[in-house]
């Protein structure tokens, strides 16, 4: 993926009237946030094997990506799971599939790199699917795999997390006011890989 491509962080709101949640579905409120847990390594090979059983060939890539996926990192006690598919507009290959193996969609975001988010249960699971030419996953590998082996930015990282969470409201007002310290991380980590 370009280094631009991946500097270039469109935050572009819905379009007017158009919401990105599914009828019956916002954003979670629950924001706290544990040690982190070995057994979350284990339950994103279940959720992964779900995913491939339940997609197939259409299942480009499947990645445990967030938080949970860096070890010594505290977390909201949710697995962050990214799946590629070839079109994320086609939800005909694979909506069904994923809702008949136990995953709900909860987002719909086309004007945001295709985005579409499924929850899961137990284990409990954020599931992103985006297409192969879009910037956010690849986003998402970078920062985990920066986070995995800079411990001063992890801990940075976590305090923003812990300080995120103790002011209250819905994970989506929590995203955002971790954002600045996650973007600068993610920057530096994006133009380190060249």
């Amino acid at each position: 993926m370009d280094r631009d491509r991946l500097l270039e962080f469109d935050d572009d709101a819905p379009p007017p009237g158009a919401s990105p949640w599914v009828p019956g579905f916002g954003p979670g409120r629950d924001l706290t946030i544990v040690e982190h847990d070995p057994r979350w390594a284990a339950q994103y090979v279940v959720l992964e094997q779900r995913v491939r059983r339940a997609l197939g060939t259409v299942a480009l890539r499947v990645e445990h990506v967030g938080s949970t996926s860096v070890p010594d990192l505290p977390a909201k006690p949710i697995v962050d799971v990214d799946i590629t598919v070839p079109d994320p507009e086609d939800e005909s290959t694979y909506v069904p599939a994923l809702e008949a193996a136990g995953f709900v969609l909860a987002v719909r975001e086309p004007w945001w790199q295709g985005h579409r988010l499924f929850r899961h249960a137990d284990p409990r699971a954020n599931v992103h699917v985006f297409g192969p030419d879009t910037a956010e996953p690849y986003r998402h590998r970078i920062f985990r795999d920066w986070l995995r082996t800079h411990p001063q930015d992890r801990e940075r990282y976590a305090a923003a997390k812990r300080a995120a969470a103790a002011a209250g409201g819905h994970v989506m007002e929590y995203n955002a006011r971790k954002q600045e310290v996650l973007r600068e991380i993610l920057v530096r980590a994006i133009n380190r890989a060249g």
